[in-house]
């Protein structure tokens, strides 16, 4: 994978073969990218460091680029230690060095590493400029994509973005994707940046206003070609629009009859014509995964247990997540099962009552134990409603 960015510009980040759950949680069998540039001009800048694991590899690619110069400034633009945790290294191996960030980053410096480098800060905001020589960084704050701190730049020279987690995908840089950027890009937003949609609406309107030839991320691929495409990606999943028409069928199954149903109703919306299906048993599929697929398509089926009064564990946790996110715009069926009192539709119901502009069919599936003609019939009603 090409990782040049520009004549001035350089690649110094790392990847991490070495992590099985990303933030203890994401599941990344292609590993992770933990992105770094520097910019050589009359003053040079680092943008961001690596993981605490990767200090000595990110030092030596430092280094190499540096060509025995040192740097006048390390810019900060995301304090998350995947991107922050060799800041005091750092400031300790180039000591003439400032550091460039927002003024809510230095309260968290402090926290982490327990001092806040004052004398050594540069405090930037919304319009704040660093004069570089060649290049000057103009700075553009984006609170909440994903923390409050976060800040972006912008590279007027080579028309680069640095876009913080903005565009990040999950994947080392060093293997070829066989899925694209898309997939692990849209598992990654809607994962980590997925509630915070509002905020980064506003900073791709702050986008809008630049010539962007570059995008650099700080995980995933330097985006240089079809910028539009990725852009347009991100204004579809940060407005909650459905990415793709069709329904994403989600289920758990004790023992088996639930399951039974939801594939009925897979095969029954696919001979009706739906355009795409997708089927998903949450108890043994990634389940960030499928609240990937549940934003991506225009209509929701939910199906499962009822268990203990209740619904079952794997889908209740599932549809935290996705209330969590802001889940709206969309179209959700349920379908319920229990053997001597199914409550399972009016527990789902009351938990995602809080989203908006959701909408329901007329049909909801009950079963009780095991399909019979009568919910047969509810199913065949229920995928012509969503067909």
């Amino acid at each position: 994978m090409d990782m040049t960015v520009t004549n001035d510009i350089k690649y110094v980040g790392v990847n991490d073969h070495q992590i099985d759950l990303f933030e203890g949680q994401y599941v990344v069998p292609l590993g992770m990218a933990y992105n770094s540039y520097v910019i050589m001009d009359e003053k040079i800048a680092v943008m961001d460091t690596v993981d605490q694991n990767f200090y000595d590899e990110w030092k030596t690619n430092v280094d190499a680029v540096l060509g025995g110069r040192k740097p006048d400034y390390l810019v900060v633009h995301h304090m998350e230690p995947d991107h922050s945790a060799n800041i005091q290294k750092f400031m300790e191996a180039y000591p003439d060095a400032q550091i460039v960030s927002g003024a809510k980053a230095f309260p968290m410096m402090k926290q982490f590493f327990g001092t806040d480098f004052a004398g050594r800060q540069v405090v930037v905001g919304e319009g704040s400029t660093l004069e570089l020589g060649k290049h000057t960084l103009t700075f553009v704050t984006a609170p909440m994509v994903h923390w409050p701190e976060v800040i972006m730049s912008y590279d007027s020279a080579d028309k680069v973005l640095f876009a913080a987690d903005a565009f990040g995908k999950f994947g080392a840089n060093d293997v070829e994707d066989p899925e694209g950027w898309a997939c692990e890009a849209r598992r990654y937003y809607f994962g980590i940046v997925g509630k915070y949609g509002k905020q980064a609406q506003a900073v791709l309107k702050k986008a809008a206003n630049l010539d962007i030839q570059i995008i650099c991320s700080l995980h995933g691929p330097i985006l240089k070609e079809n910028l539009g495409y990725y852009i347009d990606k991100y204004n579809t999943w940060s407005s909650y629009e459905p990415e793709d028409e069709g329904v994403f069928i989600a289920y758990t199954s004790v023992y088996g009859h639930t399951k039974k149903a939801a594939e009925l109703l897979a095969q029954k919306l696919e001979e009706k014509g739906c355009p795409r299906v997708r089927i998903a048993d949450l108890a043994r599929e990634d389940v960030p995964e499928c609240v990937e697929d549940a934003f991506r398509h225009s209509k929701l089926v939910l199906a499962t247990t009822t268990y203990n009064g209740d619904i079952f564990p794997i889908m209740r946790g599932f549809i935290d997540d996705l209330v969590e996110r802001g889940y709206t715009k969309r179209t959700i069926g349920l379908i319920e099962n229990g053997t001597w009192a199914p409550t399972a539709a009016r527990v789902m119901r009351k938990k995602l009552e809080g989203l908006k502009e959701i909408t329901y069919p007329e049909t909801t599936v009950t079963i009780r134990s095991a399909l019979n003609e009568a919910s047969i019939a509810q199913i065949d009603a229920l995928a012509e409603e969503l067909k």
